[in-house]
């Protein structure tokens, strides 16, 4: 019989499920492959999301507020990099999983 004190906690689910609706855009995956290499600013992770930067910075914000990136300032520039560790290995399963096969 399983025991509910070993489940996880609603508010915990909760809180998941609030990040995987953030990271179910397509934009957004892409933004934490390219993070998950290192820290990068605006204007490049919206060359490479073929982006404007307004729009990339709209998807970075929202990642932003439910603490899974960070935002460091370097003179004009933002530089974003992963805060929520565990993005790493969901993008390396993104990556096992996909057709192209991509190396971590």
């Amino acid at each position: 019989m399983l025991d509910e004190s070993r489940l996880i906690p609603l508010s915990d689910l909760q809180r998941h499920c609030d990040m995987f609706k953030v990271l179910s855009h397509p934009v957004r995956l892409r933004i934490v492959d390219i993070l998950s290499r290192g820290g990068f600013p605006v204007h490049r992770i919206a060359e490479l999301c073929h982006l404007r930067p307004h729009q990339t910075c709209e998807h970075l914000r929202m990642m932003q507020s439910l603490g899974a990136l960070a935002s460091l300032r370097r003179g004009r520039e933002v530089h974003y990099s992963i805060e929520m560790k565990a993005l790493h290995a969901l993008v390396r399963s993104v990556r096992r999983n996909s057709n192209a096969n991509a190396q971590v």
